[in-house]
């Protein structure tokens, strides 16, 4: 019998997703073989971004005799990254290398990843808006591209072929909506760990310091002020939300249904949570914001209830 939508749902065990869940309940829907495609890809990625937030976490900033060595390893992850791509990768990088040329994974978007890695060494924060979109092409836009470039490919059978449309301009809208409620709902976690990702010029428009976010997330009430900085950044939200929109229908002839459900879920997961910001009498504390397990399921069903409806497809 056919794996249906729902089949697959039962699978997920929702309470134990805990690292980029989102990304793994969407993806859970595609074959195996793809899946596996964006685990070893999301794993490779994590590694070096884990390597520089870990340390941060502890020390709040990179100490300047330390940067060459971070820089040096940064380096030697994208050598080992183009050597697998060009198919002579180390022995220990095999599985690597057959990830990258089967589902012929854009190498740009590993670049664009490190640069943003790299502005992560040499900076805490940002100090202007400008300056955070920026770093959002590599730390966002680039991995939202890799999930896009998956889902986009198409099977003859025996080998995978390139989607037939443009996967960076695809997945730019969708990155930016995730990524700017992501910084909204983990504000909390950032301030515990020492990272920032609200532009200066920003705060100081409103009326705020660095000083002030790091007191609010322990513990001091919050002020209009700061209010009215989180509004300007869901305002921001909003805008990449309708293009999301856009976008998914304008590709979805483009895809199998899996493959387009898979987009309507990561996007509702996220709508999820930019729903929950209340800018007016939110806490914009950690508990707020995250949704459980439970509830993260309830709404990966509506999602497949609404799809299967729409595309007249079977649960």
């Amino acid at each position: 019998m056919e794996t249906t939508y729902l089949d697959r749902f039962r699978e997920i065990d929702f309470s134990r997703i805990t690292e980029h869940p989102n990304i793994l309940v969407a993806a859970s829907f595609w074959d195996r073989e793809r899946y596996e495609a964006a685990r070893n890809c999301y794993r490779m990625m994590r590694k070096i971004d884990d390597l520089i937030d870990d340390y941060k976490s502890l020390h709040a900033e990179i100490e300047a005799t330390r940067k060459p060595e971070f820089y040096r390893s940064v380096c030697a992850w994208l050598d080992s990254i183009r050597s697998a791509a060009a198919g002579s990768p180390d022995p220990s990088e095999l599985q690597l290398a057959d990830t990258l040329i089967r589902f012929h994974i854009p190498l740009w978007a590993m670049e664009d990843f490190t640069r943003a890695m790299m502005y992560d060494i040499g900076h805490s924060g940002f100090s202007t808006l400008e300056d955070f979109l920026a770093y959002c092409e590599g730390a966002s836009i680039a991995p939202a591209s890799i999930f896009v470039h998956l889902c986009g490919l198409s099977f003859d059978g025996e080998q995978y072929h390139a989607p037939a449309f443009d996967v960076k301009e695809a997945a730019t809208p969708c990155a930016m909506f995730s990524y700017l409620v992501h910084i909204i709902r983990d504000f909390q976690k950032d301030q515990h760990n020492h990272l920032n990702y609200f532009a200066t010029d920003v705060l100081e428009r409103n009326g705020l310091s660095h000083p002030d976010l790091y007191e609010f997330a322990h513990g001091r009430p919050l002020t209009q002020n700061f209010r009215n900085m989180i509004e300007e950044y869901r305002r921001m939200a909003e805008k990449y939300m309708n293009q999301t929109h856009d976008v998914i229908s304008r590709i979805g002839h483009f895809l199998e249904p899996r493959y387009l459900l898979s987009l309507h879920i990561i996007f509702n997961l996220y709508l999820m949570v930019y729903e929950r910001i209340d800018t007016a009498r939110g806490t914009f504390l950690t508990g707020e914001l995250n949704p459980s397990p439970e509830e993260v399921k309830r709404r990966v069903y509506r999602s497949i209830a609404h799809f299967s409806h729409d595309a007249n497809v079977d649960l």
